[in-house]
C-alpha cells in the first residue's frame, strides 16, 4: 500500500515482458564476445537463430573460430536437471555411420539387458563439423534430427531436447571428396553465414589476449529453462504486423518469378523467417518487427535456399531486387495507415 494515499502501490511502468529475454541474450553475447573476437555480427546471428529455434550453417575457412564459438555457447548453458552435455562435436567423415551420430543399443552382460547408449547428437549445442563430408545416409539422420528433434535407431524413435541446436560447418573451397547437401537439408538451416577473415585490429586483439581468454569465464551461465522461456516470450510479445507478412510473401513471389532462379524459396523458409525477425527485433530493443529487420536477415535467410540458373553464381542480386520491391510496397502501406 502507498501510505500517502491508502491505495495499492503499482509501479509507474510495468515490467517489460521481453526484459528477461534480452537479459539472457546479453549474458550469452558477453560470454561469446569474450571467447571469440571480431565476430560481433556472427554472434548476433547465432543468438537470433538460437532464440528462433533454428539451426546455422557456417561456411568458413579452417581456424576461423567456429569450434570456439560453438563450444563457448554450449558451455554457457546450464542444465543440471536433465544432465545433457552443453556441447558435443561431431567430425563428419566419409566412413561415419548413422549410429555414430544417433547412438547404439548394446548388450550389458551384468544386467543381461540391451541398453541404449546415446550418441553425440544428444546435447544442447552440436557442432557438425564439415557436414558435407559424410555420406547421404548420415546426412539423412541429421535431417531427421534437425527437422523433427528426434532420432530413429534400432530401439525406436527417441526425442531430442527442446533446446537442440546445430551449428554445422563446411569449407567453401575444399570440395574434393564431399557430398553436397541436398536442398531439403539446406532448407532446414535458418541461416547460412559466411565467416570472412577478421580485421587487423581484431587479429591483434586475439594475439594480445591469449592468456586471458584461456581462463574459465566468470560470467554466470544461462539456464536451459531461461532460454526456453526467452523463446516463448519473444514468440508471444514481439508483434509481426500484417504488412510485414505481406512483404515476406512478396519477396518470395519475386524470387520465384525471377528468370535467374531455377527454383525459388519454400513456404517453410517464410515460416522460419517469422521467429527470426521477432528475435532480431527483441535484441534490438523493440516489441515489433520492422522492414529493416527483414533487410538485415534476408540474405542469410534466402541465399542458400535459391537454386540458380546455369551461369548465375551470386544469389545476392536476386535477393536485393526482390527485397527492394517488397520494402517499397511495405513503405507505401505504412504511409497509407
Amino acid at each position: 500500500m502507498d501510505p500517502t494515499t491508502d491505495r495499492p502501490a503499482y509501479p509507474e511502468h510495468p515490467r517489460d515482458p521481453l526484459e528477461p529475454a534480452r537479459d539472457v541474450a546479453a549474458r550469452l553475447k558477453k560470454r561469446l564476445a569474450a571467447a571469440i573476437l571480431g565476430r560481433d555480427e556472427v554472434i548476433e546471428l547465432v543468438l537470433v537463430a538460437l532464440l528462433a529455434d533454428g539451426h546455422v550453417l557456417l561456411e568458413d575457412y579452417p581456424g576461423s573460430g567456429k569450434t570456439t564459438l560453438a563450444k563457448a555457447l554450449g558451455d554457457a548453458i546450464d542444465d543440471p536437471v536433465h544432465g545433457l552435455p552443453g556441447f558435443r562435436r561431431i567430425q563428419f567423415t566419409p566412413d561415419l555411420l548413422p549410429s555414430d551420430v544417433t547412438g547404439v543399443t548394446v548388450f550389458e552382460p551384468d544386467t543381461r539387458q540391451f541398453v541404449f547408449r546415446p550418441g553425440p547428437i544428444f546435447a544442447h549445442v552440436v557442432l557438425a563439423d564439415e557436414v558435407n563430408r559424410t555420406s547421404p545416409k548420415v546426412q539423412a539422420a541429421m535431417l531427421e534430427a534437425m527437422a523433427e528433434k528426434q532420432v530413429t535407431t534400432d530401439a525406436g524413435t527417441r526425442p531430442l531436447d527442446d533446446l537442440f541446436f546445430v551449428i554445422a560447418t563446411q569449407n567453401p573451397l575444399d570440395v574434393a571428396g564431399t557430398y553436397p547437401l541436398p536442398v531439403a537439408q539446406l532448407d532446414r538451416f535458418l541461416f547460412k553465414i559466411r565467416m570472412e577473415h577478421v580485421s587487423r585490429t581484431a587479429e591483434l586483439a586475439v594475439l594480445a589476449t591469449l592468456r586471458e581468454r584461456k581462463a574459465p569465464p566468470v560470467d554466470p551461465r544461462v539456464a536451459r529453462d531461461e532460454l526456453l522461456a526467452a523463446r516463448a516470450a519473444i514468440e508471444a510479445c514481439v508483434h509481426v504486423a500484417e504488412p510485414i507478412r505481406e512483404c515476406l510473401v512478396d519477396v518470395a513471389a519475386a524470387l520465384r518469378s525471377d528468370d535467374r532462379a531455377l527454383q525459388g524459396i519454400s513456404t517453410r523458409s517464410l515460416v522460419l523467417a517469422v521467429p527470426a525477425l521477432q528475435a532480431l527485433a527483441c535484441l534490438r530493443g523493440r516489441d515489433h518487427v520492422r522492414g529493416e529487420d527483414l533487410e538485415t536477415l534476408a540474405p542469410r535467410l534466402f541465399a542458400h535456399r535459391l537454386e540458380l540458373q546455369p551461369g548465375v553464381d551470386d544469389p545476392l542480386p536476386l535477393i536485393t531486387a526482390a527485397l527492394a520491391h517488397g520494402l517499397e510496397r511495405l513503405a507505401r502501406r505504412t504511409l497509407q495507415r
